[in-house]
């Protein structure tokens, strides 16, 4: 790891209603007589149970890792950031969904929830992270980002 962590935060999926439907994906299978049906729901379960957005702030930059996907964390160093901002969004609506999500210019990164921190990069790729605290992850950026300048 680079830099000290002055933000950190792990969020996994935890939405009921997707327990749920997994759960009745599963019995449909097996009603269905289907032993390889069942083992295609119960992969997706443990793959939805593995996931987890790791999101840290650090001193030499913001970092997102969606693990296991990715091996390593995304950097977003400091003079790469223009402005942050907490926000509410949709993420049914503007993004797709939750996971990894693109859209023209930005890219998402969301587990659950409606809340996150709307990165605006210099090179146009801006960024959505969400987050549990979003108004704490926005401090930290703006902290490490001002600490960058001095």
């Amino acid at each position: 790891m680079t830099g000290e962590v002055a933000f950190r935060e792990v969020q996994r999926f935890r939405q009921w209603w997707l327990w749920v439907l997994l759960g009745l994906a599963g019995l449909v299978s097996v009603v269905a007589g289907g032993p390889v049906g069942l083992l295609i729901i119960g992969a997706i379960a443990v793959l939805f149970r593995s996931l987890r957005l790791v999101t840290e702030v650090r001193t030499d930059g913001l970092y997102v890792r969606f693990a296991p996907l990715h091996r390593s964390f995304r950097r977003v160093p400091w003079e790469a950031i223009d402005s942050v901002e907490s926000v509410t969004y949709r993420p049914l609506r503007e993004y797709g969904g939750w996971g990894i999500r693109w859209r023209p210019a930005t890219i998402a990164f969301n587990v659950s929830g409606s809340r996150g921190v709307y990165v605006t990069r210099s090179d146009d790729r801006d960024l959505l992270v969400g987050s549990l605290r979003p108004d704490e992850l926005a401090t930290a950026i703006r902290d490490g980002m001002h600490e960058a300048e001095e």
